[in-house]
């Protein structure tokens, strides 16, 4: 069976899951970025998404995730079609290099931004989650993406609660300091894991 011995990470966006997930790597852990498997499925599925949604979310053969993204956040039925098509196909290509990890009978990690929201098509049983408080998370991606202050709440409210992440997460991680308290409290939880 796959996901054994995987802890998911998560959180909500731009609460810093980025920088956990290099310290893991860092530190020797096999990690499966779901996001990039999803990059890796819209290309490979370009055509599906021209189908659904038009060709000019297709820019010199690759689909523009800039674009299909204002559509996404803004439309809960393309959302819904989106999801539809991808998250099969996703789970499929993550549950394959799981089944690799797995084989190793070591902790790995799988960077899954929307696990609680996928109602649960993961089999994991542990999670660590990334916290930063609501109105840090909303400074936060403002400053990372040059969003406005609607289109940033827009993003995020299109997520679970980051207060209702960390209130089912096995593992959580503070991020609401600076960068030297986060990796104290990566190494606390890395430490966790291990013992």
């Amino acid at each position: 069976m796959a996901f054994k011995y995987a802890i998911v990470l998560t959180g909500g966006i731009a609460t810093g899951k980025s920088t956990v997930a290099n310290y893991f790597l860092s530190e020797g852990f096999n990690l499966i970025d779901a996001d990039k498997v999803a990059h890796l499925m819209l290309d490979l599925h370009q055509d599906k998404i021209s189908e659904l949604f038009g060709a000019e979310y297709i820019t010199d053969g690759k689909v523009n995730r800039k674009l299909l993204g204002g559509l996404i956040f803004s439309d809960k039925e393309a959302k819904l079609r989106l999801e539809q098509l991808l998250h099969p196909l996703i789970f499929e290509a993550i549950e394959r290099e799981a089944i690799e990890y797995d084989k190793l009978k070591e902790p790995y990690i799988v960077d899954i931004p929307l696990f609680f929201e996928s109602k649960g098509r993961y089999p994991i049983k542990e999670s660590i989650v990334v916290y930063t408080p609501p109105q840090l998370q909303l400074k936060r991606l403002m400053e990372r993406d040059g969003s406005t202050n609607t289109e940033a709440q827009q993003r995020i409210d299109s997520q679970i609660s980051i207060d209702k992440k960390r209130d089912l997460s096995t593992y959580l991680i503070d991020n609401s300091k600076d960068l030297k308290y986060l990796q104290e409290e990566c190494v606390r939880v890395k430490n966790s894991i291990l013992n």
